[in-house]
């Protein structure tokens, strides 16, 4: 040194990591150190991270609640990654101009993760694009993610290390689960689609498989979100005495997705059209499990002389909004859960979060699931255009067991659909026992004795 007044960088913590290395750190940290003074701090940068990854956080939720709740995953997707790539950034400014460990390699990610957000939030590319992409991003993040590790060993010492570590795991993990998520998909669309068929239904198709002989013909209908493989207990005790079909909505199990979101008019044509094109002759019995109760009541309404009988299997009632005092506060919540599944299914983490099998977690079952949820209370106000089934015979199985206040009291009003009707209430059983559980055997007991009393024109017995 030649004058007092100049400052050695190699005496000035964080200079001298500033002046090797990654040429784009270098500029980046020549913006954000403009005083030399700044970096001789003795501070810790543990505040500076944290605030910064709480502010992300933060970020991140409130454009959920507001921006992207009920939004497409592209919007989702960029607001999540455009809210974190603020907070890295806030990151790389807060270190360098409050802490003796200036963190400016954090302005890295935080470019990769901003821009990409604020992408998918400009262009919002469609499904297929989204597909496509899948198999860019796991790679690039999982490359980011081991640069960043490298970085937190060079320039970050002490307990930041503690908060920056595991945020850059979670990367990792989503790398990973991304990479398998998408190899799973690809392989499960390629796999024979078992003993059904796929029809075109008019622009895309639907996966329908059939079992038994006979008629009438049972039409079993699942709940939001579920697919054909909901009925694997059911189907087969029905299948001894007639024929039962089971099939796919749009977006899940085997089937296409829809070109556009369906509402409960739009379900009922695709499965009208469904059942004209499979060869399957009317009339049909109609059984419809929670939120499949509204869909074939919305059937029925549209095609009643192709209806010659109905079960409902704990089915949401028309009302439920008004009925029910806690689903509106449910519905609310769900409806950010059923936004966000599209994404978590990218990652590969909708399945082990909700508990869903392998093929009602892939992102089309996801986009179907999100798209038949936001739906909902326009399907609930098409199915109250059912008003009569007159002589039809019916039968209501509800679930006590684990019920919602209120739930009982609005089953009650679905046997008033028919003059030739029964309601039984169980009071073990629960919402999915009816179907997957012990429980399952009295809603196909319920489905042979709609059948048999069609067959014989007697009437249907309490239980």
């Amino acid at each position: 040194m030649t004058n007092g007044s100049s400052t050695d960088a190699s005496r000035v913590p964080g200079m001298k990591t500033l002046s090797t290395g990654n040429p784009l750190v270098r500029i980046l940290g020549g913006l954000l150190m403009n005083d030399s003074s700044r970096s001789t701090s003795s501070r810790s940068p543990v505040l500076a991270i944290f605030g910064s990854l709480v502010s992300g956080a933060a970020l991140a939720a409130a454009l959920l609640l507001s921006l992207a709740s009920g939004g497409s995953e592209p919007v989702v997707t960029g607001s999540v990654l455009f809210a974190f790539g603020l907070g890295w950034g806030l990151m790389a400014f807060t270190s360098s101009r409050f802490s003796a460990q200036p963190q400016t390699w954090t302005a890295v990610p935080a470019i990769v993760l901003g821009s990409i957000g604020l992408g998918l939030i400009v262009f919002q590319p469609g499904p297929a694009v989204m597909d496509l992409l899948s198999w860019v991003w796991p790679p690039i993040l999982a490359v980011l993610a081991i640069w960043m590790v490298i970085q937190v060993r060079g320039h970050l010492r002490g307990r930041g290390r503690w908060l920056v570590v595991p945020m850059i795991a979670t990367l990792l993990v989503f790398a990973i689960g991304g990479g398998l998520a998408t190899v799973s998909a690809a392989t499960a669309s390629s796999a024979p689609t078992a003993t059904g068929r796929m029809i075109d239904v008019g622009g895309h198709r639907l996966y329908i498989e059939c079992t038994g002989s006979g008629g009438p013909a049972v039409i079993l209908q699942a709940g939001l979100g579920a697919s054909s493989s909901s009925w694997a207990g059911i189907a087969p005790a029905v299948a001894a005495t007639t024929t039962v079909c089971t099939y796919d909505r749009a977006g899940h199990g085997r089937s296409d997705e829809a070109a556009e979101p369906q509402d409960g008019i739009a379900l009922a044509t695709d499965l009208h059209t469904l059942l004209e094109r499979a060869g399957l002759l009317g009339p049909y019995v109609l059984v419809g499990h929670s939120s499949g109760g509204p869909y074939v009541r919305v059937f029925a309404a549209r095609y009643p002389v192709d209806v010659v009988g109905m079960v409902l299997l704990d089915a949401q009632p028309a009302d439920a909004f008004t009925a029910l005092p806690a689903y509106p506060g449910f519905y609310a919540t769900f409806r950010t859960v059923a936004t966000l599944s599209p994404s978590l299914a990218r990652i590969g983490l909708l399945g082990p979060l909700l508990g869903l099998s392998a093929n009602e977690s892939t992102v089309a079952a996801a986009r179907g699931g999100r798209d038949e949820f936001l739906a909902l209370p326009t399907v609930l106000t098409q199915s109250s255009a059912l008003t009569s089934l007159g002589d039809r015979p019916l039968i209501v199985v509800t679930a006590a067991a684990e019920a919602d206040p209120g739930w009982v009291a609005a089953q009650d009003n679905l046997p008033r659909l028919s003059t030739a009707s029964v309601h039984r209430v169980l009071a073990a059983a629960t919402h999915n026992s009816l179907i997957s559980g012990v429980d399952a055997a009295a809603s196909s007991q319920a489905i042979l004795d709609v059948l048999t009393s069609i067959r014989s024109g007697t009437p249907l017995r309490q239980g």
